[in-house]
């Protein structure tokens, strides 16, 4: 057995729960050896994963990473939240007894570390000195050196986050182990993985994948699905699958934050790394915070919500990002970036890399490319179109490496936020923008986000997947308690941010183009939002929200159909009225949902039903 408190010794840990958990968890999985790293490491570590062949070079301080073909994203049906109380069970979390979980997951574990090193990562999910910090500590134990290397980029990593916490026991305790992946059944009946977050006790166990969100546990394990429970448990703040980001008036010096939440494939990360548009760029100028979580607090000082990005870098999907969806994210993974590219096709010979969107065609000779399984394009049969990267391919970077991060952006004290956005990807209803005002309004219409499916195939068209605040898969307790959460944390604002609902695929039913032109346009119904906010304009009265008028918006420079801006600067009643029926079926789902929510579904119900426009 590893000489535990000798290596912790060497390492510098001094927090004594810190090093009992450590030891603890070393004699259950039964390492040979144990190493205690920090962001210092890693130039050591990824000088060892190339030795090794688990990283390949990808140019100059850039790097690839293939995970093992049937473990390739997160996995839903496998995640659960577990807790010693059944009150915690919601229709979305896979909630289940934690006196069950833990014990499967711990004999899962049992001697899957001999002949292994148990990489121990003392990290940090906030700004030191941050307002939540007590929140923000974990140690993660992995078997992977990769895991570490994604880590480092992914938080803040050193035993100096653990040792001087105020309360030495307020640490997540967070095991990873990857298991026997090619003989996991994934997928089948047989199934042998589980990433499990017993919530109640700030334990995250997940067992049997070394990718992305099921292996990096500060990420969505505790930046959401932890910190989720911790908020509402502490009665003290929200996480949320939130973007967060600044703009800044150049001519009044006048800064605006803006977060908000969308479902999968609903422009988020674009939206979260946007530029201002050209014929805008001298007036404002785009700050970036976070792409993908964002906690959210009030501050008693002032009476505002105030927010943070608690991550340190992007897990962004490499799918279609290039120099017009969002070159902001090309300019953060150059060379020299320490990025590393996971599951993108890949030249060993040129250490080039490649995914769908990247160009409008792939690279024309093949000779030498690899898929992401490593099989040869140049091998493939004829007319073989498979993707040559994987659709969930990514890229991991830290925040300091894009360009237009916010100069703030570690400020332990977060931002005040201005706004709080909902986006779903619809084709017809949804307007570019509708801001509400009213604070149950808004929940109601988080809790109401969606994205269009393929249900016109089940004979219901126009219906959404429903994704309450894009929190549907991370969502920690009952989704009743989760809207009280929200009403309580941002009812005790005195100076409230406005609620919006955002929408840029509104398409023409006739030859379905776009009739927003999207990506750096964006930015034009941000500012109307924050001008509304502050009282420069007044916009349009709808049963829906607050809709720009025309003269309203910065249109400068814009190239669009007047048809088409007439018709995303209004609602369609009829499909409206079709859609609050869809949205009184899944608030039912709900138990204990608070009866401001069902008076703001009736409200907008009501003044549909009143309302010619």
């Amino acid at each position: 057995m590893v000489d535990v408190q000798s290596v912790l010794d060497e390492a510098g840990v001094t927090n004594s729960q810190v090093r009992e958990y450590v030891a603890h968890w070393a004699a259950i999985t039964e390492p040979e050896r144990i190493e205690v790293v920090s962001a210092a490491d890693d130039a050591r570590l990824v000088q060892e994963a190339l030795d090794a062949g688990e990283l390949l070079p990808a140019g100059e301080g850039l790097y690839y990473s293939r995970s093992y073909h049937k473990d390739t994203a997160r996995s839903e049906e496998r995640t659960i939240v577990a807790t010693s109380n059944p009150d915690d069970r919601g229709v979305y979390n896979n909630w289940r007894p934690a006196d069950e979980m833990k014990p499967m997951l711990i004999e899962r574990m049992r001697g899957t570390s001999r002949g292994k090193t148990m990489y121990v990562i003392p990290y940090l999910m906030a700004p030191p000195g941050s307002p939540l910090e007590q929140f923000a500590a974990g140690v993660e134990l992995t078997d992977t050196r990769t895991v570490v290397l994604h880590m480092i980029r992914m938080s803040r990593v050193g035993a100096q986050y653990v040792n001087e916490l105020a309360e030495p026991d307020s640490f997540v305790r967070a095991v990873h182990v990857t298991g026997d992946l090619p003989n996991l059944g994934q997928g089948t009946p047989d199934d042998q993985r589980y990433f499990v977050t017993v919530a109640d006790e700030r334990t995250i166990l997940h067992y049997g994948s070394s990718y992305g969100g099921n292996a990096l546990l500060g990420k969505i394990a505790h930046g959401l699905r932890q910190a989720c429970y911790d908020g509402w448990a502490s009665g003290g703040f929200l996480a949320e699958q939130f973007m967060l980001l600044g703009i800044i008036d150049n001519q009044t010096g006048k800064r605006y934050h803006v977060c908000g939440g969308f479902p999968s494939a609903s422009g988020k990360t674009n939206l979260a790394m946007t530029l201002a548009p050209d014929a805008l760029g001298d007036r404002y100028r785009v700050e970036f915070y976070g792409d993908d979580i964002a906690w959210l607090w009030v501050n008693p000082d002032d009476g505002r919500v105030y927010g943070m990005n608690p991550e340190n870098g992007v897990f962004g999907v490499a799918k279609d990002t290039n120099e017009k969806t969002n070159p902001t994210a090309l300019d953060s993974i150059q060379p020299g970036s320490g990025a590393i590219f996971t599951n993108v096709a890949y030249n060993p010979g040129t250490h080039e890399v490649w995914w769908e969107g990247k160009t409008k065609q792939p690279p024309a000779d093949v000779t030498g490319w690899q898929d992401w399984k490593g099989e040869l394009i140049s091998e493939r049969e004829p007319g073989d179109t498979s993707p040559w990267a994987h659709p969930n391919s990514r890229f991991t970077t830290t925040l300091a490496n894009v360009p237009n991060v916010a100069s703030n952006f570690e400020d332990p004290a977060g931002v005040p936020i201005d706004a709080i956005i909902f986006g779903g990807r619809t084709s017809d209803r949804e307007p570019l923008v509708r801001a509400i005002h009213d604070l149950a309004e808004g929940v109601y219409d988080g809790l109401t986000l969606g994205a269009e499916a393929t249900f016109a195939a089940e004979g219901v068209d126009g219906q959404l997947r429903y994704d309450p605040m894009s929190m549907r898969p991370f969502m920690a307790y009952s989704e009743g308690e989760y809207a009280a959460h929200w009403l309580r944390i941002i009812g005790q604002a005195t100076d409230q941010p406005i609620f919006a609902h955002v929408n840029w695929f509104q398409r023409d039913p006739e030859d379905g183009h776009f009739r927003w032109p999207g990506y750096r346009e964006n930015l034009r119904a941000l500012l109307w939002l924050c001008q509304l906010k502050d009282g420069l304009v007044s916009g349009r009265e709808t049963p829906v929200g607050v809709l720009p008028t025309k003269d309203e918006l910065r249109l400068d420079g814009l190239e669009i159909d007047a048809a088409d801006l007439d018709v995303l600067l209004t609602i369609d009643t009829e499909r409206w009225r079709q859609e609050m029926g869809f949205r009184e079926a899944h608030l039912e789902q709900f138990d204990n949902l608070p009866e401001e929510i069902w008076e703001a579904h009736r409200r907008v119900a009501a003044a549909l039903d009143d309302s010619d426009d």
